[in-house]
């Protein structure tokens, strides 16, 4: 069985991803909206921590994917296809280490790097949740072809 196939019959909606994409960017415009508040930086948390989830336990395994699971999805049609789990994953990682490095910033002193790095991360979500446009599984991609052309 290919890799291709084994994504085709064990992969994940691809619908979950984008869902929690969408929830992320509400979460992070109200992170820009709140400024250089505690409250903000303790929302950074929350979408840091959601992030880091996702790096270990995939799309699927964060609040957002139980979110989307228990609410959305039984409430729609099944899938035309199911996607490989290791691009939304890799985004995961990828959408840790920009609000992980904004909220490193921000506590230590550095305020104005809780909105920018928010705003980083904004603009990858909100990418992916209206257009179905998920950058980081496009940087994973780039480095899969360059780790192949080795």
């Amino acid at each position: 069985m290919t890799a291709e196939t084994t994504a085709r019959t064990t992969g994940i909606d691809p619908r979950g991803p984008r869902f929690g994409a969408a929830v992320t960017s509400v979460l992070l415009v109200v992170v820009i909206l709140l400024g250089q508040t505690p409250t903000a930086t303790i929302l950074l948390v929350v979408v840091t921590a959601s992030f880091a989830l996702g790096a270990v336990r995939g799309t699927q395994g964060t609040w957002q994917g139980w979110l989307f699971r228990t609410l959305v999805r039984p409430r729609l049609a099944p899938p035309a296809e199911l996607e490989d789990q290791a691009p939304p994953r890799f985004a995961q990682l990828v959408g840790l280490v920009v609000t992980g490095i904004g909220l490193a910033l921000a506590l230590a002193g550095l305020g104005w790097a809780l909105p920018v790095f928010a705003g980083v991360a904004l603009v990858a979500a909100f990418l992916n949740a209206a257009f179905g446009f998920c950058l980081g599984c496009e940087l994973y991609v780039v480095g899969r072809r360059l780790v192949a052309a080795r």
